[in-house]
């Protein structure tokens, strides 16, 4: 996404390098090797859910590379009256850092931010990736679930990091149970009244509030656990990941630098879903450059493309999962390890 200039000898000698045998890179990798991927959730104390991402974090140096931080934040809508929708939505929105892109003015930036937050909006808010616990009271109340993600630097294959960023702050948020309530004054209460005339209104201990399961007749609602408590969005194990294929025939290599996307005349970016016990999904696909792309090569680059997804969803959910265990262990838990 960075507009990197390059002269014409700058990107044909980049070119050639990928080209050659065996491919050269500046960095030494493979054409199929990513950049050391780091993780973090839980990084937002006030969110429900949130991540912190980088990708090619240099080692000696501490600084450098792609850095997104996603956050997941769940906010009561009204669906009669409100801007709420029966069963809950998702909306998705990625915010650049003037500082990431210094090269770019106020508009490129703005166009940026709006492309970045379409792609992940499209995605993450499909229908078939709606998390079925977003109501709170059916036709009444519904869970807002809003995604932000900030972009603080891009040292190339943002879009990649994006949606790993966007799949661990999903997988991190928590949605507060909910219980409902009604007023409803005691039956026993009601019919003492009716019988005595002029009788006064006399709380007599007995509360109106009901708690129990009224979910069609509720007028509110109440949170029994604080609000970082509750459970996992539902289905959290079909969010997606994105695998960035660079087009540079008859070859294509992954985890582009800012030069070497700016070397390469075409770009595939391909939305897998992964869920268990079921063939892999292709959510989104989106084709950037100015070069045409024939059917059959299509085809080959999203078979390719599967399996590069595939092996980046697996290591990133054992990622998220060393992640619950090291923020979710007990503290006695913690202790009688440390023993």
């Amino acid at each position: 996404m960075a507009a990197t200039l390059l002269s014409k000898s700058e990107r044909a000698y980049i070119q050639s390098s990928l080209k050659a045998t065996p491919p050269l890179r500046a960095d030494g990798r493979g054409l199929l090797d990513f950049r050391t991927v780091l993780l973090e959730t839980g990084v937002a104390p006030l969110a429900n859910g949130s991540a912190r991402l980088n990708i090619g974090k240099m080692a000696r140096e501490g600084g450098g590379g792609t850095e997104i931080v996603a956050a997941a934040k769940l906010e009561v809508e009204d669906v009669e009256s409100g801007d709420g929708v029966d069963g809950g939505r998702v909306a998705c929105s990625v915010t650049c850092s003037p500082a990431a892109y210094p090269h770019l003015s106020s508009n490129a930036l703005d166009e940026l931010q709006h492309d970045l937050s379409v792609i992940l909006q499209q995605t993450i808010g499909h229908p078939s990736l709606h998390p079925r616990n977003l109501t709170i009271i059916p036709r009444k109340k519904s869970w807002l679930l809003n995604l932000d993600a900030v972009v603080l630097a891009d040292a190339g294959n943002v879009v990649d990091a994006l949606f790993m960023a966007a799949r661990a702050a999903l997988w991190d948020a928590k949605v507060p149970r909910t219980r409902a309530v009604q007023y409803r004054a005691p039956e026993a209460l009601k019919s003492a009244k009716n019988d005595v005339p002029g009788a006064m209104d006399v709380d007599e201990g007995t509360s109106g509030f009901d708690t129990r399961d009224m979910a069609r007749t509720a007028a509110d609602f109440e949170l029994p656990d604080y609000w970082d408590e509750g459970e996992t969005l539902d289905g959290r194990e079909k969010w997606p990941v994105c695998v960035t294929l660079n087009l540079l025939p008859p070859r294509h290599f992954l985890d582009a630098t800012p030069a070497e996307e700016a070397s390469v005349p075409q770009r595939l970016h391909l939305m897998f879903s992964f869920v268990p016990s079921a063939p892999p999904t292709l959510q989104a696909m989106r084709l950037l450059g100015s070069e045409e792309l024939d059917l059959k090569d299509l085809k080959e680059s999203i078979a390719f493309g599967e399996q590069y997804a595939k092996e980046l969803f697996t290591a990133l959910e054992t990622k998220l999962r060393e992640e619950d265990n090291r923020r979710n262990i007990k503290a006695r838990d913690r202790f009688a390890l440390m023993r």
